[in-house]
């Protein structure tokens, strides 16, 4: 009877909204426990090697970003397929859809239909259980979840986030010295306030937009340099300035183009990038850089391990777009020390709990991440407790799209409570 009471009885997918107003897909998932919904992100500077986003591309319906065939195959050929399997099988469940699938980049149903089936079926499993999602998790993963993460708040967008070009996209704020969880969150916000009055103060008004994950987008401030001088002036002001160190996301790929590097006016080879960074790390205490070099330049991330890694954790994106292939390749290279992981890069929550299993097997760090266009899932804080990751990236501590994954780190850490680990200055 309790196997009859865990299959899944229906699937209902729709088109819905993410926080940039563009269309994405929810699914809900229906047994006896009750009804449960995912949500799907999307990327702007999405890796070319990402799975594919099925869009509809008819230009009369939001620009062509409409996702009904998305949305179709979901009710269609993939319900056809789930209902009936039992909630608690995620792998059986996501390979099936994999399988029916049958594209290397899941192509043809879209990773935007398959990955909202497989997070609502992973809630769905949860409640059957009756433990809570990052629990759930855990027990797919094999991991008794404690470790609460720190976060890298991006207070500061540049590049496509922030309508410009060539130029580093994230700059993020890391509460290393809080005692918790919900300190350092607290830390963030205090911080993120303080560089709003300064914007406001040299600035004015103008100065105070916001890009994609909420961090300001001053049109003002031209240069990495600029931008991290005033977080460090806004850090000292909130007085948490032995508290908090700098991380960035370069997002390289969008200003990489024959061979060549162009920040601002400035063209570099992948060796005088290495050497741009390296004389940032001097001036400033970052500790962690996503994307700097471009998804395909594995010769320069090579060299670029080589010289750093010793010194900052060294995270690939759109290297590794969530891709087992391509981390096994820069595991194999030596190209990082870390991986990011984002579930719509490669479609489903069991190949996502893989990437990040090939990570750590190699000693490598994995921050799990939002993406740009996100919608109010909080499904990532769970999966970042899960996992125990210890880091995870989901922007500026403004709009409630973001806010939803730090609220509900808040309730897990109050709910593991003496058990919870942060790590803290310790977060690789």
């Amino acid at each position: 009877m309790g196997e009859n009471m865990s299959k899944i009885k229906g699937l209902k997918a729709r088109e819905v909204l993410d926080s940039r107003g563009n269309p994405t897909v929810e699914c809900d998932i229906i047994t006896d426990k009750g009804l449960f919904r995912a949500m799907v992100p999307s990327g702007a500077s999405a890796g070319q090697h990402e799975a594919v986003e099925l869009r509809d591309g008819i230009a009369t319906r939001y620009l062509g970003k409409g996702v009904h065939k998305a949305v179709a195959n979901a009710n269609s050929f993939i319900s056809e397929e789930i209902v009936g399997l039992d909630c608690t099988d995620q792998k059986e469940i996501d390979e099936t859809m994999i399988e029916l699938d049958g594209t290397e980049n899941k192509g043809k149903f879209g990773a935007n239909a398959i990955l909202a089936v497989s997070m609502a079926c992973c809630k769905a499993g949860a409640a059957e259980k009756g433990i809570p999602l990052y629990r759930y998790i855990g027990e797919l993963f094999g991991s008794n979840p404690d470790t609460i993460p720190v976060p890298m708040c991006n207070v500061i967008n540049g590049g496509k986030h922030a309508g410009q070009e060539n130029d580093i996209q994230e700059h993020m704020i890391m509460p290393v010295g809080a005692a918790n969880f919900t300190e350092g969150i607290r830390m963030v916000s205090e911080t993120y306030h303080c560089l709003k009055s300064l914007l406001k103060k040299k600035f004015g008004a103008g100065a105070m937009l916001i890009g994609d994950e909420g961090g300001f987008a001053p049109p003002q401030l031209k240069t990495v340099q600029e931008r991290l001088g005033l977080v460090t002036e806004a850090i000292k002001k909130a007085g948490y300035e032995n508290e908090m160190v700098f991380t960035l996301d370069s997002a390289s790929s969008e200003f990489f183009r024959d061979g060549v590097y162009t920040v601002g006016t400035k063209k570099m080879s992948g060796g005088e990038m290495i050497d741009f960074y390296a004389d940032l790390i001097k001036t400033y205490p970052i500790v962690s850089i996503e994307d700097g070099l471009a998804e395909d330049d594995w010769d320069s991330w090579v060299e670029m391990t080589k010289k750093l890694g010793d010194k900052i954790q060294i995270v690939g994106d759109d290297l590794f777009v969530t891709n087992t292939k391509r981390v096994k390749k820069g595991i194999e290279l030596k190209a990082a020390n870390s991986v990011l992981i984002k579930l719509n890069q490669i479609g489903t929550v069991t190949e996502t709990l893989g990437a990040i299993k090939m990570a750590y097997d190699t000693k490598w760090t994995a921050v799990v991440s939002h993406r740009s266009g996100e919608t109010e899932d909080s499904f990532i804080a769970d999966l970042v407790v899960g996992v125990n990751a210890g880091q995870i990236k989901t922007g500026a501590p403004a709009r409630s799209d973001r806010n939803a994954k730090y609220n509900q780190l808040i309730r897990i850490e109050e709910e593991l409570g003496s058990k919870a680990k942060y790590l803290g200055r310790k977060f690789r």
